[in-house]
């Protein structure tokens, strides 16, 4: 039975089907399908972009949805702390995060160039990788035209490539690690979002201030919230899109 009520309500805004696909950034087959195959659910986070749009509860269009004052309730939960500046972060916090991975370990920034540093972090890579945990670093793309742009935001320029290049040369022994991989992506970061299993830490990239300076959210996975899945969601997306390298020395403009 087609969903008489989202179509109904996109007639009533006096909205096309083209104009909806564009705010949500899909195609107007894909809202079609929305509407004529009750199988084909749209994702929580354009379920509630819809709603948004179209001035309903979710639970009008998909009334086995919660509403959003549930999912709301339920987000507040997963907030564990935040922290006003990534240098006030708790050392020992990161590695705690990490030392509890089982079944997921990510990293994903443009450097991470303090990680890099640590002798404790580099320890706890190895004990994962024999574990058999597997082990994901997402780096920038040194030669990307988004860390040439985060470089002149941060007022460093050319350092943010240089600080990613040094980053994968102290990385250099990891890369011989089963397990572990690496690769090199070319996005446009808002946060560096560092999970272990159903925990991360996202720090935020504001403009004109180092990450350092930055906010982080420590998050935790609850059930009914969607904070933490709409951040490893962007980890995956990332992940898909990005450049596997076997080497330190294998990043856009050299030859591996």
């Amino acid at each position: 039975m087609a969903n008489e009520r989202l179509r109904g309500a996109i007639v009533e805004r006096n909205l096309k089907l083209e104009e909806v696909a564009e705010r949500l950034g899909v195609s107007p087959k894909t809202v079609e399908r929305w509407i004529s195959d009750p199988k084909r659910k749209p994702y929580r986070r354009f379920q509630y972009a819809l709603a948004t749009i179209l001035q309903y509860e979710v639970s009008y269009f998909w009334p086995d949805e919660r509403t959003a004052e549930e999912v709301t309730a339920s987000s507040g939960s997963e907030v564990l702390t935040l922290y006003p500046h990534r240098s006030v972060v708790p050392q020992d916090a990161w590695r705690k995060l990490y030392a509890s991975a089982t079944t997921h370990f990510d990293v994903l920034a443009y450097s991470g160039f303090w990680l890099t540093e640590d002798p404790q972090f580099h320890r706890l890579v190895r004990e994962k990788s024999a574990a058999g945990v597997p082990v994901r670093f997402m780096l920038g793309e040194p030669g990307s035209p988004a860390v040439a742009v985060r470089g002149e935001e941060e007022g460093i320029g050319g350092a943010m490539a240089s600080k990613i290049r040094n980053a994968l040369v102290n990385y250099a022994p990891l890369f011989r690690l089963p397990g572990v991989e690496f690769r090199l992506h070319s996005s446009t970061l808002y946060n560096s979002i560092y999970r272990s299993d159903n925990e991360l830490l996202a720090n935020g990239h504001v403009y004109g201030v180092g990450a350092y300076l930055a906010p982080v959210l420590h998050l935790q996975r609850v059930p009914g919230g969607e904070l933490f899945d709409t951040y490893t969601e962007s980890v995956e997306r990332v992940w898909e899109a990005a450049r596997q390298i076997t080497s330190p020395t294998d990043y856009e403009g050299t030859k591996s």
